[in-house]
């Protein structure tokens, strides 16, 4: 067992929860940029307007609402479950095998879980995807959330109520700082997930400024570059290698 400081703040973790999207897979696939693609296309259609125009209405919705369904909902009255078919209709096959990150999520004790304003749908295309479905007890996903998304309170204490979960014995790991705060307001070890050094720019174009901020940074208790290598190292305390961990909150 790992007898540092990475292990110590796991001891005792018995609950593991994972954001699915640019968490559980690297960016550089560019799967999310198809998702952000069709929801500008969903909202061309819809509203009549040219992809410009389009992409500013979503982006502006996904500020204001936490997710843009939630904001097409709210203004447009759009049937949620059609819209969630139409923009996770896409190619899953840039996502390949993980073998690691399977390895290392059996490493972990207790419960896994997939925590996702996307679709149950979505998510289960990605894990298969992975070959790490196997490992995960269940998937919250916006349709479970009655379509609040995170990083509103209510769908994480949805998301507890629902399958018994102590905070204070549970990890949250999230590629959106924002994301994080509510899950270490409820007591849970919170981990952001960065991209690796070198991830083209491209992949990330789809990515708002706001989106990563991160502020005094209080809420990130390690931030890492390398899922599954961080994952062995708070089970097992293997050397970190090339994994950017740090108990400190990334600075921006």
């Amino acid at each position: 067992m790992t007898t540092g400081p990475l292990a110590r703040s796991f001891a005792g973790v018995e609950t593991w929860i994972f954001d699915l999207d640019n968490t559980l897979y690297p960016p550089h696939s560019n799967l999310f940029a198809q998702v952000d693609r069709k929801m500008g296309e969903f909202i061309s259609n819809l509203l009549g307007v040219d992809p410009v125009e389009a992409k500013a209405i979503q982006k502006q919705f996904y500020r204001d609402y936490g997710t843009t369904l939630r904001g097409l909902m709210t203004v447009h009255g759009v049937d949620p479950h059609e819209f969630l078919a139409y923009v996770h209709d896409i190619d899953h096959s840039p996502i390949e095998p993980d073998p690691a990150l399977g390895a290392a999520l059996a490493l972990l004790p207790g419960r896994k879980f997939v925590l996702t304003n996307g679709s149950r749908a979505h998510a289960q295309s990605v894990v298969a995807r992975l070959g790490i479905e196997s490992h995960f007890e269940d998937m919250f996903d916006i349709v479970a959330a009655d379509f609040e998304p995170k990083p509103a309170r209510p769908p994480y204490e949805r998301f507890i109520a629902r399958y018994g979960i102590d905070p204070s014995r549970a990890a949250m790991f999230e590629d959106l700082p924002r994301n994080l705060e509510v899950p270490r307001a409820l007591g849970m070890r919170t981990v952001l997930v960065v991209a690796r050094p070198g991830t083209p720019a491209e992949t990330l174009a789809f990515r708002q400024r706001w989106e990563t901020e991160v502020g005094d940074g209080g809420y990130i208790d390690h931030v890492t570059d390398d899922l599954a290598d961080f994952l062995v190292s708070a089970v097992e305390g293997r050397a970190t290698g090339a994994a950017a961990i740090d108990s400190r909150p990334v600075a921006r």
